[in-house]
């Protein structure tokens, strides 16, 4: 089986944010009747990932005891290849059972993770039904593609089939599309993702699906919207679908 992955399209923690981290905190399994929550600032890694990490960990511990869900919630800080290869922190993402991702850089954590320890761990964990969580950069990461200053490069494939454009709302839906969208192969669908809005892919017994075909539907959950274009959709030119909370979109 594999967890739950939650895309977060940006302005995570910030008031107004509640609605999202309270949704990942329902998702996650318990240990001893805890959550156990990892922050990771890689994506940060150039700014300050210390506050990045702080900050995770304040909004989680106190969306958590608003709701009433015992927790658990620790700053993992990879930031480069030494830490990436660190196996204490490698034990910290295992055993955890939602691992947030912030956001910061989007080339930074698909180049430094592959076929390191804290990358293992982090399957490992997923594999075990943990959450893993991405804002922003972070989402773009989870993706099959990711947009980068110097033009796109694969992602982490953890969800197939997308690339992602956060901070995407009806304002600014065309300027992501000509930015994030870009050189997004014709063969991904293209999500686009409100700040403080996020969408729940579901965990499976295998592999994550892929958007649009195969698996269950993906929950929408925030203030704002999502927007979604298959890869037929793309080609064709059509108008993206618009979804809101508690909506659906994908297979």
């Amino acid at each position: 089986m594999t967890g739950p992955v939650v895309l977060h399209g940006g302005g995570e923690f910030l008031p107004g944010d509640e609605t999202v981290v309270r949704a990942i905190l329902a998702l996650a399994p318990r240990v001893g009747g805890v959550v156990r929550v990892a922050v990771v600032p890689t994506a940060a890694a150039r700014g300050r990932p210390d506050l990045a990490a702080a900050i995770g960990v304040e909004a989680f511990r106190r969306v958590a005891a608003e709701a009433g869900i015992p927790v658990q919630v620790v700053a993992v800080r990879i930031v480069d290849a030494g830490s990436a290869a660190d196996p204490s922190l490698a034990d910290r993402l295992a055993a955890s059972t939602i691992i947030y991702l912030p956001g910061g850089d989007p080339d930074i954590i698909p180049t430094l993770y592959p076929g390191t320890a804290a990358w293992a761990a982090l399957e490992r964990a997923h594999a075990g039904g943990a959450v893993l969580a991405g804002a922003s950069a972070g989402a773009m990461a989870l993706a099959a593609w990711t947009w980068t200053p110097r033009g796109g490069i694969p992602g982490l494939g953890v969800v197939q089939g997308i690339g992602v454009a956060p901070h995407a709302d009806a304002a600014s839906w065309e300027q992501a599309v000509a930015r994030y969208g870009a050189d997004v192969p014709p063969a991904l669908g293209f999500i686009g993702l409100a700040e403080q809005t996020a969408v729940i892919v579901p965990g499976t017994g295998g592999t994550t699906g892929d958007a649009g075909t195969t698996g269950d539907p993906w929950r929408v959950v925030g203030e704002g919207e999502v927007r979604w274009m298959s890869a037929a959709a793309r080609a064709a030119g059509e108008s993206p679908l618009v979804a809101r909370h508690g909506e659906t979109i994908g297979p």
